[in-house]
């Protein structure tokens, strides 16, 4: 792989929380494939609030790749929303991971259906379209208003052919995440119908990663692949994605020269 000269740039669409294990994880996987690819990869992150600010589009332009990352409930609920549909109308290298799955789902709902109300139980309990809703086996024993510390490992099986199944280079993959929220199966045909096919399955054939063939690179999982993620192993997903941005990197840096 050709080295680029210049860092590759990740704009990280969340609220960075120092007692997050998950967002610690999400900055050192980065790494992790940085160094196993020869590449400088700069990531920063992008406060909800922010992302609805008048220059927020231009900001998220200075971004080869975006990475909608867990903690929900996010500060503004339509600021994640925002970072999500200009990562999905402008077609650049996406990954998104546990909230962020949820709100790539809501995001989808609204935007690409016209489900206008489409939400989350966690932000509205009484809405009439819950896309994503509590799940029956919630991490146990756990305060919810602790921080997200720690999670469960869950065996997951991939969709036979899917982009996702390519990169893990196997079909059934064991992940950690935090299951007290997910997709309810009952608006499941939203995300096909988006063009945004179930592309993972849990024990219980419940939803656990989506993904878009139209797009370049775009991947949403309720599981955590940062979490799994090693100095000496970098994880295959987050190695994708980033190997996505630097392709999306050069194409650009290519198509200044040529303008």
């Amino acid at each position: 792989m050709s080295l680029v000269s210049e860092p590759v740039r990740i704009g990280i669409l969340g609220d960075f929380n120092p007692e997050f294990r998950s967002h610690h994880a999400t900055n050192d996987s980065l790494q992790h494939v940085a160094r196993k690819l020869q590449l400088q990869v700069e990531s920063a992150w992008l406060p909800t609030p922010s992302l609805l600010e008048p220059g927020a589009a231009a900001t998220l332009d200075s971004f080869d790749g975006l990475w909608a990352a867990p903690g929900s409930p996010y500060r503004s609920f339509d600021g994640m929303l925002k970072g999500i549909e200009f990562a999905r109308v402008h077609d650049r290298p996406f990954l998104a991971t546990c909230g962020g799955f949820q709100y790539t789902l809501i995001e989808c709902a609204r935007n690409v259906l016209g489900v206008q109300d489409a939400t989350t139980a966690e932000e509205d309990p009484n809405a009439k379209n819950i896309v994503i809703y509590p799940v029956a086996c919630a991490v146990p024993n756990r305060d919810p208003k602790a921080p997200k510390l720690s999670g469960v490992v869950s065996q997951i099986r991939l969709r036979p052919g899917s982009y996702v199944a390519a990169f893990y280079g196997k079909e059934v993959i064991d992940e950690e995440f935090f299951c007290n929220y997910e997709l309810n199966p009952e608006f499941e045909w939203m995300a096909m119908e988006a063009g945004f096919p179930v592309v993972a399955r849990g024990s219980q054939e419940e939803c656990r990663a989506i993904e878009s063939p139209a797009h370049q690179f775009f991947v949403a999982t309720l599981f955590q692949p940062q979490l799994s993620s090693t100095e000496t192993k970098p994880h295959p997903l987050v190695t994708a994605f980033v190997q996505h941005v630097a392709d999306f990197h050069r194409k650009r840096l290519d198509d200044s020269i040529l303008a």
